[in-house]
């Protein structure tokens, strides 16, 4: 029975060369040595990642709604992560991570490592190193926690105004129908866009533009809230949301530079590029908003920081320092216009903003790296590295992945509404999910 697993084309610049092991056909072949370090600093960043989904995410996101929502918004991201762990488990890295046979390969796995049979503490996953693995149970836990935050972001888009059970279910199909194959095609060895040589270092298409997309399709479908346009829907706490921003750029570092695999200088390159890229963001959204309102705002300069993280992801190991940092100042600009003058011209009611953000800052970080991993712009592109062509590859993986995620959404919307409702009645809206949920309140005062 064969394990591949996500080995992204691009890192061979890096000088690092791929091995596949086969279990079965190589036993007398010498078993791929597991290096203490690599599995270490895969355990941390597998840690900082769950750290930015739980609290960072939550507290970014809680910070942002009403104080009558602020429980359901923390409610949400905990129990999404907790269902996709469990799931992840039954059948989500299988079919992420495993062979799916003549036919389907190229989109989905199959169920050899169901409920993770096989999976031992001596089964090994390949770092880019030949003859160097970590644990399997390492690389399951890493890719879990991907698994697990791309769902969760979604929930900003139609917070205040969506059913905790619809949540729930949404999430499960969601999971498996749209998540799943988007990362087999993109980074298992087989996949379809992986084999295209689409570039995607840390998840822009898996994690930031399909959710970005989703939040966008459940906030159109589900409708605005209640005095939306008419009543001041203002965050009810920047203090709380500016802690989970921070948490989230923390985080972030196990994000990309544990995308990896290996304590390695390609990890020392996703670090820098993950400082340099945000903070460009950061000041590039406070600057555009000062020029447009007269004041630069905390919570402008924190969502231009995110803008250039979720930028940088699949460039992170890709790009040159240089690169990173123009990468961030094109994403904080136009995600800043994104936010504000497109979501206000066509009407929407994303309440977070997860497609302004994720969704555009994911479209430009992937079809940016087609331009910032050219070794002659100081990037890491592999082989004979040509822009043009790179870049039409790159468009290739956002146009599918815009369309699998924006036409499963929709269907999966519908399903969920057809089971048990998608939003809750006026009457709960008003009172606040918090209590109509959970029958709690974040603050008793």
């Amino acid at each position: 029975m064969k394990f591949r697993h996500l080995l992204m084309p691009a890192l061979g610049a890096l000088g690092l060369s791929l091995t596949l092991v086969d279990p079965t056909l190589a036993q007398d072949a010498a078993a791929p040595t597991v290096n203490k370090g690599d599995t270490a600093w895969m355990l941390v960043s597998t840690i900082l990642v769950i750290l930015m989904t739980i609290p960072g995410l939550a507290l970014f996101y809680g910070g942002l709604v009403r104080t009558k929502n602020m429980l359901s918004v923390l409610m949400q991201v905990f129990a999404v992560f907790s269902l996709v762990a469990i799931l992840w488990s039954f059948y989500g890295y299988s079919l992420a991570f495993t062979s799916g046979g003549e036919g389907v390969g190229a989109f989905i796995g199959g169920f050899s490592k169901a409920f993770l049979a096989g999976v031992t503490t001596d089964s090994t996953a390949d770092t880019f190193t030949k003859g160097v693995a970590i644990p399997e149970f390492t690389f399951i836990a890493f890719q879990l926690t991907f698994a697990a935050i791309t769902p969760a972001l979604i929930v900003g888009a139609f917070a205040e105004r969506i059913k905790f059970s619809a949540v729930m279910v949404f999430t499960g199909l969601w999971l498996t129908f749209v998540y799943l194959p988007i990362a087999h095609m993109v980074w298992f060895s087989e996949g379809y866009l992986f084999a295209m040589g689409a570039l995607d270092f840390a998840g822009g298409t898996v994690v930031h533009i399909n959710s970005g997309v989703a939040g966008l399709v459940g906030a159109i479908m589900i409708g605005k809230r209640v005095g939306y346009g008419r009543d001041l829907l203002a965050p009810h706490s920047l203090t709380l949301t500016f802690v989970g921003a921070c948490l989230l750029w923390v985080g972030w570092f196990g994000f990309n530079a544990g995308s990896n695999l290996e304590a390695t200088g390609g990890a020392a390159l996703a670090v820098i590029n993950t400082i340099l890229a945000p903070a460009a963001a950061g000041l590039s959204w406070m600057t555009v908003e000062a020029m447009g309102k007269g004041k630069a705002s905390l919570l402008g300069i924190a969502s231009g920081a995110v803008a250039g993280l979720v930028a940088i992801t699949p460039a992170a190991g890709l790009a040159g320092p240089m690169g990173s940092i123009v990468l961030g100042l094109v994403a904080g600009a136009v995600c800043y216009i994104a936010v504000t003058g497109v979501k206000n011209a066509l009407g929407y009611d994303d309440a977070l903003d997860v497609f302004g953000i994720h969704g555009v800052g994911g479209i430009i970080g992937a079809i940016g790296t087609g331009i910032v991993a050219a070794p002659s712009l100081g990037g890491y592109g592999v082989g004979e590295y040509a822009i043009g062509s790179q870049l039409v590859t790159q468009v290739i993986a956002v146009v599918i992945t815009l369309l699998w995620t924006g036409i499963g959404s929709v269907v999966l919307y519908k399903i969920t509404d057809l089971v048990v409702g998608l939003r809750v009645t006026q009457d709960q809206e008003r009172e606040g999910l918090d209590l109509a949920d959970h029958g709690e309140r974040a603050y008793n005062y």
